[in-house]
Order: structure tokens, then C-alpha cells, then sequence
């Protein structure tokens, strides 16, 4: 996969940051390993009702491994609990969540597995296709930081607009190449793309707002994959602290996640928009650390 320019310098300075998984095989946990029903392997999750991690800790049991799912309200709580210890892993976040995090508390937690990417899409009540909406036209886009950034990469991976080759990781409309592009973008609440439906061409709708608008993935014109360059930043993780990256225990727990009746329960969880993704944990180390150096830019 080929990174842009301005993000190919920012991957270089960061791939010595990437820690190399160890291989593991199934089997009996060991207790040094965490995973006993004395030490079970606590996993810090938002959503634990969800019939994904039912299956999953029986897969967990038949290998002899204890796990505990540890249910948070909210996506503040996990990264803060695993580096205090509270936690072994989380898996919750995306990557730029994690760069973030790491970033404003001088942390350093690290990606040992990958899930999904749950895509970013356009939405249109006059276009049945990107390809159809005229010069000019406009586009409204969230006005939060991270969703605001995959939306202009999801317009340029449309093709409907051209960011500055120094626009960085997380780039804003002022990144835009006006004369490269074909279109204007205006920026909302990430409630209100929905709404803004009736007065622009298209919106870039996040997933949480899809299905309240009587909407459905298939609607979408046009949405991001989790092979787009544009997508890495948001690919869904297994989080641990950076000294337990190599633990074999945490690694086979990553592999079991990717049984087909996991995947099966998250798809029925995602309403069918998962697209999962199988980056190993060096690649997406390697991500974390460009997208990191990208937020101090």
C-alpha cells in the first residue's frame, strides 16, 4: 500500500517505534502469560452485551484461557484503565483515537491486533453517484476533528475533491486544493449531516446517524474501505500496554476474535458495514506512529 508523500517521511521517522508480534500457537495458557481462572485476561470493552463476546470467551475457555469483558459507558474510561493497570487490553478504539490519547497524556499503549473499519459513506437525495454531482456542488461534512479529517479523505478517494500534499493526518478544508477540486465542503454537526440532506448535494454521514435518519448502507454513493489509505488512521484495535506487546497469551486472543463466528456476531452487531481488516500488530504500530507524528506536526 503506497502512502503519500507527506505521510511516507512521518512513517519513516516511526517504523523504528514498531514492536514485532511473537508467533504464538493455541493451547493451554500459562499463568506467566495471564489467562488463569486466578488471573483472567482483562479485556476493557464499550458494548460487552453485544453476543460477539459470548462466543468469543467460550473460544477463549476452550483454549484454556480465562478472560474477563470489562463493560465501560463510554470511550473515555478504557485507555486511562488500562494504562493504571485495571486492564490488560481494551479493544474499543481506532488508531488516531489511540494516537491521540497517547499523545495529550504522554502514554505510550500500543496496537497489537486489528478488527475492523466501519466504513465512512456519502449520502445523496438527488445523485445516485459521485460521478454525477456537478462542479461546484457542495458537500457537507462533521465538524468534529476526526470525523471532519476521514471525511475529506473519503471525498478525495471519491475523487471529488484534492487535498495539499502537506495537508498531514488529519487535515481541515483549509487543506483543500481549491483548483483541484470539484467541489466545496461545509462542515456541521455530525447530527445535522443528515439534515442538511435536503439543501446539498450530499452529505458524509457517520454510521451513528445512518440508521436514525431512516437510512440504510445500501443508500450510500459512495463509501471508504478498510484497504484506502484514507481508512488507516480508523482501523478498529486490540489495545495493551507497550511492554506486554510480544504476549503470547494477548496475541492468541487477537486470533481467536478473527474465528468466523465472531466475525459472523460483529457483522450482525455492525448491521453488515463491518469491513474487517488484518494488518498485523507491526503494520499497525507502524500507522500508529505516522499518525502520531502527523497530530504534532
Amino acid at each position: 500500500m503506497t502512502l503519500r508523500p507527506r505521510r511516507a517521511a512521518a512513517l519513516a521517522a516511526g517504523a523504528a517505534l514498531a514492536l514485532t508480534l511473537a508467533a504464538c500457537g493455541g493451547g493451554e495458557a500459562t499463568s506467566a502469560a495471564g489467562g488463569s481462572e486466578d488471573d483472567p485476561v482483562r479485556i476493557g470493552v464499550v458494548g460487552a452485551a453485544n453476543p460477539e463476546w459470548t462466543i468469543f470467551e467460550d473460544l477463549a475457555a476452550e483454549e484454556g484461557i480465562a478472560v474477563e469483558i470489562v463493560d465501560f459507558s463510554d470511550y473515555t474510561q478504557p485507555n486511562p484503565a488500562l494504562t493504571d493497570g485495571d486492564l490488560d487490553l481494551n479493544q474499543f478504539q481506532h488508531i488516531l483515537y489511540l494516537a491521540q490519547y497517547n499523545e495529550a497524556d504522554g502514554q505510550d499503549l500500543t496496537p497489537i491486533g486489528a478488527t475492523a473499519v466501519y466504513p465512512l459513506a456519502v449520502y445523496s437525495q438527488e445523485y445516485d453517484d459521485v460521478a454525477d454531482i456537478p462542479d461546484g456542488a457542495e458537500i457537507a461534512i462533521p465538524n468534529d476533528v476526526t470525523n471532519q479529517a476521514r471525511a475529506l479523505f473519503v471525498l478525495e478517494e471519491a475523487g471529488l475533491l484534492t487535498l495539499a500534499d502537506d495537508a498531514g493526518t488529519v487535515p481541515t478544508p483549509s487543506d483543500i486544493d481549491e483548483a483541484a477540486s470539484t467541489v466545496t465542503v461545509t462542515p456541521v454537526e455530525a447530527n445535522q449531516t443528515v439534515v442538511a440532506l435536503d439543501s446539498v448535494a450530499a452529505s458524509v454521514v457517520n454510521n451513528d446517524f445512518v440508521a436514525d435518519a431512516g437510512l440504510t448502507p445500501e443508500d450510500a454513493i459512495f463509501a471508504d474501505s478498510a484497504e484506502s489509505e484514507g481508512a488507516r488512521p480508523y482501523i478498529n484495535i486490540w489495545v495493551a500496554r507497550a511492554e506486554d506487546a510480544d504476549n503470547e497469551t494477548y496475541a492468541r486472543l487477537v486470533e481467536l476474535y478473527h474465528e468466523q463466528e465472531v466475525l459472523d456476531a460483529v457483522q450482525e452487531t455492525a448491521g453488515g458495514t463491518a469491513s474487517f481488516a488484518d494488518q498485523d500488530a507491526a503494520e499497525l504500530q507502524e500507522i500508529l506512529a505516522e499518525v502520531q507524528a502527523g497530530l504534532t506536526e
